[in-house]
């Protein structure tokens, strides 16, 4: 095992009381999107840190293609230079690809600790499609940052429509991580075109 597998597979440090976003997925690569979303997050939800979760794998895409983990970990944390964000992979030592028992893990070990999960808003429009979905939004509060693409579109979205009398007003957004779930909010600002998919597609030409 590589010393940089080794140092990403422990959990981050934290102290009682933070406030922690979680943002998951595979990068593969990592873009300025990403980074724009995590940067919001940051500002926009007053967090002390934000976990940039590098997964194992996608269960809800394809394996083929996947660059090796400590690829993406090296090109997420080359990018991502706010101390404020903390790369790691530790679900790989969890054995997990699946967001609902990470989510688990992560807040029985810090009770003590507000963690809001982080996603892009392309996301909210297949979070349905998540392994126990309705179990993260009861565990954990949700910011879903705009993303290029249809926004009303994913405002309509099954989960979103589920999760309706839950959403909070964006101008309550620094309140969402110590806020009882299910709470999410719709967070607005700049965006990126930039997506992996385009980015895997020049690269092989």
């Amino acid at each position: 095992m590589s010393e940089i597998e080794r140092r990403h597979l422990v959990m981050p440090h934290l102290q009682p009381g933070m406030s922690v976003g979680l943002f998951g997925g595979s990068f593969n690569p990592p873009h300025e999107g990403h980074l724009l979303v995590a940067s919001l997050a940051i500002q926009r939800l007053g967090l002390d840190q934000l976990w940039w979760l590098v997964t194992p794998g996608n269960p809800l895409k394809s394996g083929n293609g996947l660059a090796p983990l400590a690829e993406r970990l090296a090109l997420s944390e080359a990018m991502a230079r706010d101390p404020r964000i903390q790369v790691t992979a530790f679900e790989k030592s969890l054995g997990t690809a699946y967001t609902a028992r990470t989510i688990r893990h992560i807040t029985r070990r810090h009770p003590d600790v507000h963690f809001v999960w982080v996603m892009g808003a392309d996301n909210l429009g297949s979070f349905h499609r998540w392994q126990e979905w309705r179990r993260i939004a009861e565990t954990v509060p949700i910011a879903v940052i705009d993303r290029p693409g249809a926004t009303l579109t994913y405002l309509s979205s099954k989960a979103a429509r589920t999760l309706d009398k839950a959403r909070v007003p964006e101008r309550a957004a620094k309140a969402l991580p110590r806020m009882k779930p299910p709470a999410w909010t719709f967070i607005h600002g700049p965006r990126s075109s930039v997506s992996s998919t385009a980015l895997r597609l020049e690269k092989n030409r």
